[in-house]
């Protein structure tokens, strides 16, 4: 974690609870068929349940989760499985925020390990919760960017921590 916090005193939130989901199958849904169309796009809901995959991301300054400090919620995360597009809102905890780069590289890594490589990843601050919030767009949507700061082994160290698994 970072000495000399940003937030010394964020809001913390409770978890929600963890749902499990399953594709439908012939013998459990009597429309099966006519459903089949829609099984795709279920099946990339499925994968990219926002509890599997980003949920539990650590703030790179506090020993909470992204959820848990509302940084990222459910509603922020956009699946278009036609289009192979997912797009992910994120809030940071204060407008002046110095991580939020880092939250939002934490959210590409993550993606980026667990996302088949067909899909485009959109990282995006929300409207209005950023003091910089168009060249934190830029910079966590920029290819040669992204590699550059993954190339950094300080960064890639913080991001690996924060993308640890935590059982608390």
């Amino acid at each position: 974690m970072v000495s000399g916090l940003i937030n010394a005193n964020p809001i913390i939130y409770e978890k929600k609870e963890r749902r499990t989901r399953t594709a439908p199958t012939a013998l459990q849904d009597d429309n099966y068929l006519e459903n089949k169309r829609n099984l795709d796009n279920y099946n990339c809901n499925i994968f990219l349940t926002f509890s599997h995959h980003i949920r539990d991301i650590k703030d790179p300054e506090h020993p909470y989760s992204l959820e848990e400090l509302k940084v990222i919620t459910e509603e922020a995360v956009e699946v278009d499985d036609q289009r192979n597009y997912v797009r992910i809102t994120f809030t940071p905890t204060v407008e002046h925020c110095s991580m939020a780069t880092i939250i939002g590289l934490c959210l590409r890594v993550k993606l980026m390990r667990s996302l088949p490589a067909r899909y485009k990843v959109d990282i995006r601050v929300a409207p209005g919760s950023h003091a910089t919030e168009a060249a934190v767009n830029k910079q966590l949507n920029d290819k040669e960017r992204v590699a550059a700061a993954l190339e950094n082994p300080n960064l890639l160290d913080m991001v690996d921590e924060c993308l640890a698994p935590s059982f608390y």
